[in-house]
């Protein structure tokens, strides 16, 4: 038998249990609030459009600049199958909705992606099993038979469904104001192992396989079922049809304002003299073009040596982590030699979080993220792209580009020296701006002694972006307080003055 209660003691019940319903619901709704804003709102306009070719600015080298001289700081991040299409095991080839991708990137307010090209027609190094990839620059009219059971590609024969498409991608990019760079080559789609990685062997799929081609070109000169040589300068044979290709492609594209070109991703670190000479040959061919873009050169792998990247020709570089993550952590600060590229496919894969886009773009670096989006290649199964973590940091390298943009780039600089924090980018002068990270999201001291004017302070939530506002005296070092509990950024300029 239910022992009898009070009517009061049942009331009292119910109010408290309809107290903490209410509790988790607004607990919920406060979560809810607490995703993170569109980082378009945040910039409180569209993406600018494209205003001709980038070029390395002359009044800024960290960054590059229109024709017209404006500063551009290059933000966003980028998917494997953004231009092929791939077939995993027990998942067949899908078109990738590249509408849905560029919507994806426009909401995030991300200007700068790297379209991605596999070497390769089958088989992954990486990802296990049996894998498919199309389409390719040549045609694959056979007659014989090439070692993935399709028939053998003829390399003095385009096929120009890859150029269009590519075109097409790289055009339709530039509509919502979105930077393009093109990859040309692939380390990971000539060796037989890559670092420990070694689940297929992606040279045996390669179009350079004495195998899979009817002109007779053998990329392999050592015959060790492996192709290394083509990323160096060992075979003139398959010099010259990445040299016809890559005209190909320049003549493709060089109409179109938002070009960038990238020699290769991660070739082995034998590759610097054959990257050298594409970057020179790309320069060359473009010379007698309408028009020049940028040519970048991103880090060999593995070990790759970043000095070779200082030293090279390219415009933009995408350096390594070097030894225990230091750039990852504690990016050295952008001295305006190259325009730096800090890309996670290259400091630490699928990683990285709000901060870090912070503590590379507050650095003079250029943050761009290897998306783990909507599970493209299915490489690491275990990766939730819609996590959290994810969302966020996708967010932020949108309020990242949000606040470059209204920033006086030309002569924005490194400045850890100012913030108590270590991570300032800054403009030390009478008119001049200071944008500081807070880790902890308290407190932080920022020298403004160059600044004496009244100064307008804005803070920026990284989980949510909220934005609150103060103020605060100028010509001297102010010690703030964020708003939030969690991490911050503060931007200080001087205030408007009264009409």
């Amino acid at each position: 038998m239910v022992p009898r209660l009070p009517k009061r003691r049942v009331l009292l019940a119910v109010i408290a249990a309809l107290t903490s319903l209410a509790a988790v619901v607004g607990a919920v709704a406060q979560l809810r609030l607490r995703a993170p804003r569109p980082a378009s709102e945040l910039a409180g306009a569209g993406q600018p459009a494209i205003r001709g070719p980038l070029r390395p600015s002359a009044r800024n080298p960290r960054y590059f600049e229109t024709p017209a001289g404006e500063p551009v700081v290059l933000v966003g991040s980028h998917t494997w199958d953004n231009l092929q299409d791939v077939a995993l095991p027990g998942r067949p080839a899908r078109p990738f909705d590249y509408d849905r991708y560029l919507a994806f990137l426009e909401r995030n307010h991300h200007n700068f992606f790297r379209l991605w090209r596999q070497e390769e027609a089958r088989w992954m190094v990486e990802p296990p099993g049996d894998c498919a990839i199309a389409p390719h620059p040549w045609r694959r009219t056979g007659p014989d038979t090439a070692l993935d059971g399709g028939p053998r590609f003829d390399l003095a024969a385009f096929d120009e469904s890859y150029f269009a498409r590519l075109r097409d991608r790289v055009r339709r990019a530039g509509d919502r104001g979105i930077y393009v760079a093109v990859m040309l080559f692939n380390g990971w789609s000539i060796e037989k192992h890559k670092g420990t990685f070694s689940a297929a062997n992606p040279w045996r799929g390669h179009p350079f396989n004495r195998g899979n081609n009817v002109n007779g070109v053998d990329g392999d000169a050592n015959g060790d079922d492996s192709g290394e040589e083509t990323h160096t300068l060992a075979v003139p044979a398959v010099t010259a049809v990445q040299e016809a290709y890559v005209r190909k492609v320049v003549d493709t594209v060089n109409d179109l304002d938002n070009v960038l070109y990238e020699i290769s991703n991660e070739s082995p670190p034998a590759s610097v003299a054959w990257q050298v000479h594409m970057i020179r040959f790309v320069k060359n061919y473009e010379a007698g073009k309408p028009k020049r873009h940028p040519v970048g050169m991103t880090s060999a792998w593995p070990n790759g040596d970043n000095a070779a990247l200082l030293a090279s020709p390219a415009d933009w570089i995408s350096p390594n982590a070097g030894p225990g993550d230091r750039e990852v952590d504690d990016p050295p600060a952008a001295r305006g030699d190259k325009v730096i590229v800090a890309d996670t496919d290259h400091l630490c894969g699928v990683c990285g979080d709000a901060e870090w886009v912070w503590r590379s773009l507050l650095r003079g670096q250029n943050p761009a993220f290897m998306d783990p989006y909507e599970g493209a290649t299915g490489i690491d199964p275990h990766i939730d792209p819609s996590a959290r973590r994810w969302v966020a940091l996708r967010a932020n390298l949108g309020y990242a580009l949000a606040y470059a943009q209204r920033l006086p780039l030309a002569r924005m600089a490194p400045r850890g020296d100012l913030s108590s924090t270590g991570f300032c980018l800054a403009s030390p002068a009478p008119d001049g701006a200071y944008l500081a990270l807070v880790p902890e999201g308290r407190d932080v001291s920022i020298d403004v002694t160059a600044t004496p004017r009244p100064l307008a302070v804005e803070w920026l939530e990284l989980r949510s972006g909220t934005v609150a506002r103060r103020s605060a005296r100028g010509g001297a070092r102010v010690d703030l307080r964020a708003p939030f509990a969690g991490p911050a950024v503060v931007y200080l300029a001087p205030e408007p003055p009264e009409r």
